[in-house]
């Protein structure tokens, strides 16, 4: 069975210290009216560490906790004490109101924000640098399996983990026992890959999918530009999901085909600034996602 949960990152909610986030309680309230039944935990401390704060917010809501990602510099070494804490504090939090997912990402780092999208031109790490990100990435994935999580990676835009050949090589170098995929749509169209065929090819180890669109004008035009990766999402880059790139009646059948059970994330990355209606575009997401049979 194919479950159907939403993100703060579709309102707007990319780190917790952002004074333009909205009130934590009005994302859960706008998820639940917009027709979802699960939520991701967002950045670690926008939502209440305390659980018996949190608990009793889900389950006004009848929401559950679907997962929770650390967005951090797995790039820099010099940033690992706060990789780790992230880690760690996402893990609790996760574990105490019977969560299931924690996603690993590399967060964006400057001297790969110019080549979002342009997979040619892209630096790559020497092979110690890159051996000891990995490190650090397998040692993440051991804490959340240890906390019996299910660990996935997930590729994102003008990361070191961002197109699809570094990707594969990062799965090919970690335990699949211990690191699956959690499969972004958006994020692989925007780094010019096909979604459709990456799934195809490893749809065995994907384990937790987040659904995101991509308008293909809107991409273009940030790639042409070297258009940073918060200015494209205030651009829309990430528009409703149907109204892009993405083939997801194709997802779908692929999903159905492996007998995927679980949750499907909507992300629908946006400025919390902006001008959008993000209750509007949630239900319009979870309405379109229905008119397809999930």
């Amino acid at each position: 069975m194919i479950k159907i949960g939403n993100a703060p990152c579709s309102w707007g909610v990319e780190f917790a210290s952002d004074p333009r986030n909205p009130a934590w309680r009005r994302v859960l309230s706008d998820c639940a009216q917009a027709g979802y039944k699960g939520i991701e935990l967002g950045p670690i401390g926008f939502m209440p560490e305390d659980p018996a704060i949190l608990a009793d917010a889900l389950a006004e809501h009848d929401l559950t906790l679907i997962g929770g990602v650390v967005f951090r510099p797995f790039h820099d070494p010099a940033a690992w004490d706060d990789v780790w804490d992230a880690t760690q504090r996402t893990c609790n939090a996760l574990v105490a109101h019977g969560a299931q997912h924690l996603v690993l990402i590399d967060s964006i780092s400057p001297r790969r924000a110019p080549t979002a999208g342009r997979a040619s031109e892209a630096e790559q790490m020497p092979p110690a640098e890159w051996k000891s990100f990995v490190d650090r990435i397998r040692r993440a994935a051991q804490l959340g399996a240890d906390h019996g999580l299910t660990v996935g990676i997930h590729a994102h835009a003008a990361g070191f983990v961002d197109f699809e050949p570094e990707l594969e090589r990062l799965l090919s170098e970690i335990d699949p026992d211990l690191l699956k995929i959690c499969f972004d749509t958006g994020h692989h169209s925007y780094a010019g890959f096909d979604p459709i065929s990456f799934m195809r090819r490893h749809i065995d180890r994907i384990s937790y999918m987040h659904f995101k669109d991509i308008d293909p004008v809107v991409k273009a035009r940030a790639v042409a530009n070297r258009t940073g990766f918060y200015d494209a999402c205030g651009q829309g880059i990430f528009c409703n999901l149907g109204k892009g790139d993405v083939d997801f009646v194709s997802v779908r059948q692929l999903l159905l085909d492996a007998g995927f059970a679980g949750w499907c994330t909507v992300e629908q990355d946006c400025d919390p600034a902006g001008g959008t209606s993000p209750i509007d575009d949630a239900r319009a997401n979870r309405d379109y996602l229905s008119s397809l049979g999930f």
